[in-house]
């Protein structure tokens, strides 16, 4: 078997639309050579451990499994479709049978999107795209989250590229943190400033974030400190954004985790359209995109005008992000079957359910409880070839075909059970 270096190989992995992989093809194995990580290189590299469908642990053809999968769902008065994680036409053929089947959809990381979508449903927002925070950005204003530990190479990436269209040295920027402080030190500028950090617990986030948009508006703050913040260096802070070119504040959504956390959002980007008021540019930048929840929420987008979190029973989509969170559905025995799609981790298994459960995932996916239908899938970007939207939503990936393993695509899979309805 001869081995082939891909070049150029993007990354469905790591939200961020890593493209500069150079992998080593051997048959059905793969090694990541050049610009890995502890996210993509890991799951470029996983093996493939099973090729053969299952019914109860027992092995049968593919044929046999979609005829057993379309038998469970026909039988259902309410189905659940979560997981949610694949290509854009792996989402294209889900939403089609979660429509034929009237059941609901709910996406894995929707828990913490939900606090990005009620805050933009309600107010809007001003986003910028990674572009512009590789071209631009002179302040990056971090709150709640360490971008190195949801993208390894996002500093790397987007902060301290060597050439940028309007900055003269990237090593310039500023990055502050609000919040926790960085675990590891790739948000040091290459001369060597560290980021600085504004440190207090998540559960005060919402009261600091007040607290900064009240001085951005010049509201005069009857206190010293707040939760452990000097007003002073949030002040300071206040004026940066003010005096900035290009500020950029961002934040991941799943990792504010505390109550009514899509008022916090809601704040922030109110703030960034203060300082937009101001007379400068500021921009917002959500982290997300891992394991396919911003390509499962734009084609719903697209197919419906929601996100996920909808419900098709009446013959047209309803959507309702706390009514059709598939766990509460599960929990309160509201679902009589679950259907779980993930091709991208192994380690991402269903919830555990008395329910008849249906799994089309990645080979290699174990299981404390068989399910009573396993449908091994390829990876798109590894075994077949497909588009993802990385977290910025400007920009579909066109995934590469790096290996002839043999694997059914999530949309093979999921059309054909629609076709044995």
């Amino acid at each position: 078997m001869r081995v082939n270096e891909i070049t150029e190989v993007p990354s469905p992995f790591c939200g961020i639309g890593t493209d500069d992989l150079t992998i080593q093809v051997d048959g059905e194995s793969l090694k990541v050579i050049k610009n890995g990580c502890n996210i993509n290189t890991p799951r470029f590299e996983q093996v493939i451990t099973d090729k053969s469908s299952r019914i109860n642990g027992q092995e049968v053809s593919l044929e046999q499994a979609v005829a057993k999968a379309a038998g469970l769902l026909r039988e259902t008065k309410q189905s659940v479709i979560g997981g949610c994680a694949t290509d854009v036409n792996g989402m294209r053929a889900l939403m089609a049978l979660a429509d034929k089947n009237s059941a609901v959809v709910d996406n894995i990381n929707f828990k913490g999107a939900k606090n990005n979508f009620l805050a933009l449903q309600d107010s809007g927002w001003m986003n910028t795209t990674l572009a512009e925070v590789k071209n631009r950005c002179d302040l990056l204003v971090i709150i709640g989250c360490d971008p190195e530990a949801f993208a390894p190479r996002f500093f790397e990436r987007y902060c301290w590229n060597q050439e940028s269209m309007f900055l003269e040295d990237t090593a310039q920027r500023e990055i502050i943190y609000i919040g926790q402080a960085p675990k590891g030190k790739t948000s040091t500028s290459p001369n060597g400033t560290v980021a600085q950090t504004l440190s207090c617990d998540s559960a005060d986030l919402p009261e600091v974030v007040a607290v900064l948009r009240a001085l951005i508006k010049n509201n005069i703050i009857a206190t010293d400190t707040v939760a452990g913040i000097a007003i002073s260096d949030l002040q300071k802070l206040a004026d940066k954004l003010k005096n900035a070119t290009y500020s950029v504040v961002t934040w991941a959504a799943g990792s504010l985790d505390f109550s009514q956390a899509e008022l916090t959002v809601q704040m922030l980007c109110e703030m960034i359209k203060d300082v937009n008021a101001s007379g400068v540019r500021c921009a917002g930048l959500p982290l997300g995109g891992k394991e396919g929840d911003q390509t499962a929420n734009q084609v719903c987008g697209w197919q419906t005008g929601y996100p996920a979190r909808m419900h098709f029973s009446r013959g047209f989509p309803e959507y309702d992000p706390y009514l059709y969170d598939s766990q509460r559905l599960l929990d309160e025995g509201e679902a009589d079957a679950l259907l779980w799609v993930h091709a991208f981790n192994t380690e991402a298994t269903p919830p555990k359910t008395d329910i008849p459960t249906i799994v089309v995932a990645r080979s290699g996916m174990t299981f404390n409880q068989e399910p009573d239908v396993f449908i091994p899938i390829g990876t798109p970007g590894i075994d077949h070839t497909g588009h993802a939207y990385r977290m910025d939503n400007v920009v579909a990936i066109r995934l590469k075909k790096l290996r002839n393993s043999g694997l059914p695509s999530t949309a093979e899979v999921l059309n054909a059970i629609e076709q044995a309805l």
